[in-house]
Parts: structure tokens; C-alpha cells; sequence
């Protein structure tokens, strides 16, 4: 527990000083890229060997250890860091986020082909694992940190309010939860999830928007602020889909982390797997907003 403690003070103060620091992403940009070094790395060992059949099943009580780095995980790592910085100096020179948004429409539906992967888990599993798992990777790894580095641009406090929206809903989803949960959300994947919890993690994020919301009135209209409350919700829901994504990734491939970089919190992916899809859709959602000259 003090393991756990400890590392996430760190965490807290490393991301914190990054993001508050300075308005020049001197601290920001290197971070991100760190976490997107360390996140395709993570992801690449949950692939399917060139060996493994892509749709073997592996029985969740079965615990592997973690699959040795092989030479196409660190070709992994240097793809996915240039895509990102790819992304990043195009945005830089054309004074455009055109690519960016593209991104986040793809990963968007990405995460809505995932839900029925979820659902429907472990059966069917040939209909997502496998190779192509490589390519989803990419666009939702570099999705969620152009979206995160495109949230700070603005304001490094609408960065912090998707995180703590987030982090606000998993709580209250896990006390409800543990209360009163009795209908599974997804049994295969995470037994402890539920929808009661779901609800509570929902209810607990619209006290954090409406808490938001009272700052924004002033400035926003009404129908900008209820658009605001819609999509925030939606945040909360596509997170917990993030992370029951991941979930199911690591029980197939029969792990209980992604990694172990971070002690007592396991590795990159455990930490973001609900920014993954909850950072991208509130940035395109939020972009949206802005083009349409709502807020």
C-alpha cells in the first residue's frame, strides 16, 4: 500500500510540475512522449507472438508471466514516437490540427467496434485479436496524446478537469459498486464492475461538471453548458470501456499488468487505460464546440 502511496505522490508531482510549470512545452511535450514511448512498449508485449495462434484463449485464472521483449516491441516503441511527433510538427507547421481530429474520429469508432468485443468476451476472440491489434494500438495511443497535449494547449486546467473527472467517476463507480452492485457489466473481463457502479461513477462525475458549470456561466450559454454536461457524461462512459479494454487485453494474454514500471501500480497502461478513450472523446467533443462557435 505505501508502495502504491508513494509512487502516486511522484506521479502527481512529475505530471503536475509538467503541466503547471510553464505555458512552453518544454516540460509537456517530453512527458508525453515518454508515456507514449513506455505505452506502445507495454502494448506491443500484449500482442500476439508471431508464434501464437491470435485467437487462442487463455484461461483468466492462468497467470503467464510477462513475454520477454522481443526486437518488433522496440520497432514498436520507435514507430509509435514517430507517428506522434509526425502528428505533432505537421500540426506545428500547417497551424493546423486537421490530422489530430482525424485521429480522434477513428479512434472514436474504434472504441465503439471495442464495446461489442467486450460484450461479447471470450467468445469470438478471432474477430479481434490479432495482428491488426498493432495498427489499433497506434491510433488510439497517438489519439489520446495529441488530444491530451491539444487540452493543455488550451489551458492546462481543462487537462486536469478531464483527469479528475475521470478519476472522480471511478471512485464513486467503486464505492457504489462495492455497496450495491449486483448486476456485471462485463463478468469475463472485470467481475467487480457493475452497472450500479457505473451509475454511481456517473452521478459523482456530474457533481464535478456542475461544479465546472457554475464557472461557466458567465461565459457560456446554456445550450453550450447542457452540450458540456452531455459530453462529459459521455467521457465517463467511454473511460470505463478504456479500461475494461485493457482489462480484457491483459486476460488474454493471461498477465495481471501491462508492465511494472510503476511499483504497485503495475505499468503506463494500467495507469492511463481509461484516458485512452476518455481524453480523445472530450477532445473532439470539445473541438467540436469550438468550431461550431458554441463556446
Amino acid at each position: 500500500m505505501w508502495e502504491r502511496i508513494r509512487t502516486a505522490i511522484i506521479l502527481l508531482v512529475i505530471v503536475g510540475a509538467a503541466m503547471f510549470a510553464t505555458r512552453e512545452p518544454i516540460l509537456m511535450l517530453p512527458l508525453l512522449l515518454v508515456g507514449a514511448g513506455f505505452g506502445a512498449f507495454e502494448w506491443s508485449k500484449l500482442m500476439p507472438s508471431l508464434e501464437q495462434n491470435p485467437g487462442s484463449y487463455v484461461p483468466p485464472t492462468t497467470q503467464i508471466p510477462t513475454k520477454p521483449a522481443k526486437p518488433i516491441d522496440y520497432m514498436y516503441t520507435l514507430v509509435m514516437l514517430g507517428i506522434v511527433s509526425l502528428l505533432l510538427v505537421m500540426a506545428k507547421l500547417t497551424g493546423s490540427i486537421a490530422s489530430w481530429v482525424f485521429f480522434w474520429l477513428v479512434a472514436a469508432l474504434i472504441w465503439l467496434v471495442a464495446i461489442g468485443w467486450i460484450r461479447r468476451y471470450p467468445n469470438n476472440t478471432q474477430a479481434w485479436y490479432g495482428k491488426h491489434l498493432y495498427v489499433i494500438g497506434m491510433i488510439i495511443l497517438s489519439s489520446a496524446i495529441t488530444a491530451m497535449y491539444y487540452l493543455w494547449s488550451l489551458s492546462a486546467w481543462w487537462l486536469l478537469y478531464v483527469f479528475v473527472l475521470v478519476w472522480c467517476a471511478d471512485s464513486g463507480a467503486y464505492f457504489v459498486g462495492r455497496k450495491l452492485g449486483r448486476r456485471k457489466m462485463s463478468p469475463h473481463v472485470s467481475p467487480n464492475k457493475s452497472v450500479e457502479g457505473l451509475l454511481g461513477g456517473l452521478a459523482t462525475g456530474t457533481l464535478v461538471v456542475i461544479g465546472v458549470s457554475f464557472g461557466l456561466l458567465n461565459d457560456w450559454s446554456m445550450m453550450a453548458i447542457g452540450l458540456f454536461l452531455l459530453l462529459s457524461l459521455l467521457t465517463i462512459i467511454m473511460s470505463v470501456f478504456g479500461d475494461l479494454f485493457e482489462s480484457m487485453l491483459k486476460r488474454h494474454a493471461g498477465v495481471k499488468d501491462a508492465g511494472a514500471l510503476l511499483p504497485g501500480h503495475g505499468g503506463i497502461l494500467d495507469r492511463i487505460d481509461s484516458q485512452l478513450s476518455a481524453v480523445p472523446i472530450f477532445a473532439l467533443g470539445f473541438w467540436a464546440m469550438k468550431f461550431y462557435g458554441l463556446i
